[in-house]
């Protein structure tokens, strides 16, 4: 048998680890049994969908390297298909069509509220003789069965079994002429010849229905995994509507693809003790077995922790290229300053995102003005201070070669003339040139901003401390 998996979203909104979470798991499930990745868009909901979600499911599954081999199918392009198939429901006695308006409907559920019973449309129009009505205001709900149970295996939860009269009859068409959501799935699954389908946990009230419809269809059933659901640190589920969870808003921030695959994965997926999987591991390794049942909680520092591990793993060619483009878009020359490869061999292990990286290391190549942090900055700064820069500066404008021991040198004497420790003597030179109270060691800094760029830098501060604070 082929193995024919899908990731069908929504384009309601961007996507979010939740979604991404569900396509790498099918993307795994049909790369190691190799078998065929399905990308379909389910815009059925004109009202909500957009071109620009559109858009960014796509972009993000390409930055995320989990390409497909079929589609994108969009189900809009497919309205008169699904339509077809209605008519041909309707003529089989598989359907019907609902004249009750909302008004009814909710006078109905009224009703139930009050008896204590569960609410659900009460199948007034199911044993209608087809036309009686020569309305055009109506919807097509499946005739779902009254009788009997529909039960399916979920790989990840067992056997699941749900009573045809809990079930009420589906709307398959809306008023508006447009299939509904529940009815489109179904028809683009068996035309797809999906064989495995891996969703959210939301979905299992779904698949009973949907069941039901694909055996009055007379189609093969798939096989169901319903994940659990991934929490955010409120434990409360993820949404499209939370824009800081969009996928493509951590590429912004310097998040590496391979990091965001690795943490994602690990989402209610174990292999033993193991956190670092390559792509090719994931796919070796991957199996329905190690899916937990339980929920899963977002964790930004564990992304973090995993995104520094990437960084400081991927061949510094390609960190280098991700800053250099950092660069181009804040317009800065990055030819004017150190060189880049040094640079980001000392900032490397610091940073856990590009961006941070970017941003410990942009200032080496602009002499724009530091904003400082004027209430941290008086707690650190008094006219000793002052003094010590001044003679800072004399005593670096002496240096004829410019290198990390002989700034050191200077900044050792300075200490023995003031009688001051060390740090005493770093620390005021470490705000006025970088506007920071820790960083790398100062002699490095110094060494990578040149002595010309380090003068100015002291020269600067010295008269925006005098016109400030004196």
């Amino acid at each position: 048998m082929l193995i024919r998996t899908r990731f069908a979203p929504s384009p309601t909104g961007e996507l979010h680890f939740g979604n991404i979470r569900t396509a790498l798991y099918s993307w795994l499930y049909a790369k190691k049994n190799n078998g065929v990745f399905i990308l379909r868009i389910e815009d059925t909901d004109l009202t909500r969908s957009h071109k620009k979600f559109s858009t960014n499911i796509i972009q993000t599954l390409k930055w995320l390297k989990l390409y497909w081999n079929e589609g994108p199918y969009f189900q809009s392009q497919r309205i008169s298909d699904y339509k077809k198939i209605i008519c041909f429901m309707l003529k089989e006695g598989l359907a019907y069509k609902c004249y009750c308006g909302n008004e009814k409907l909710n006078y109905i559920k009224k009703i139930q509220s009050l008896k204590g019973v569960k609410k659900q449309y009460n199948r007034a129009c199911r044993n209608l003789k087809p036309n009686i009505f020569n309305l055009n205001k109506y919807v097509v709900r499946f005739k779902n069965p009254i009788f009997g149970k529909v039960s399916f295996h979920d790989i990840i939860r067992g056997k699941i079994t749900v009573n045809n009269s809990e079930l009420d009859d589906l709307i398959i068409q809306r008023e508006n002429g447009i299939p509904t959501y529940n009815f489109c799935v179904v028809v683009d699954d068996m035309n797809s010849k999906i064989t495995h389908i891996i969703r959210g946990e939301d979905h299992i009230n779904n698949t009973p229905r949907q069941i039901n419809i694909l055996n009055s269809l007379g189609a093969k059933i798939p096989k169901y995994a319903h994940l659990s659901m991934i929490l955010n640190h409120d434990k409360k589920i993820l949404s499209k509507r939370n824009n800081l969870l969009s996928i493509l808003k951590y590429k912004k921030l310097g998040y590496l693809s391979e990091a965001i695959l690795n943490y994602i994965v690990r989402l209610g997926w174990s292999h033993g003790n193991k956190e670092i999987f390559s792509l090719k591991e994931m796919i070796s390794l991957f199996n329905f077995k190690s899916i937990t049942k339980s929920s899963s909680i977002f964790d930004i520092k564990k992304l973090r922790w995993m995104n520094k591990y990437y960084i400081n793993s991927t061949k510094k060619s390609i960190i280098k290229d991700l800053l250099i483009k950092s660069f181009i878009k804040k317009k800065i020359d990055f030819n004017n300053g150190p060189v880049l490869d040094d640079v980001i061999s000392v900032f490397t292990p610091r940073s856990e995102t590009i961006l941070d990286l970017f941003n410990e290391v942009s200032f080496f190549y602009q002499d724009t003005w530091i904003k400082f942090d004027k209430r941290k900055f008086q707690s650190y700064f008094n006219i000793n201070s002052v003094e010590i820069l001044k003679r800072s500066y004399e005593e670096f404008l002496k240096i004829s070669l410019w290198d990390v021991k002989k700034i050191f040198m200077v900044i050792k004497n300075l200490s023995k003339k003031f009688n001051v420790l060390i740090k005493d003597i770093i620390c005021p030179i470490r705000i006025a040139l970088i506007g920071k109270f820790s960083s790398i060691g100062i002699n490095q800094i110094m060494f990578f901003l040149g002595k010309k760029r380090s003068l100015m830098k002291l020269k600067n501060f010295l008269k925006y401390y005098k016109k400030n604070f004196l």
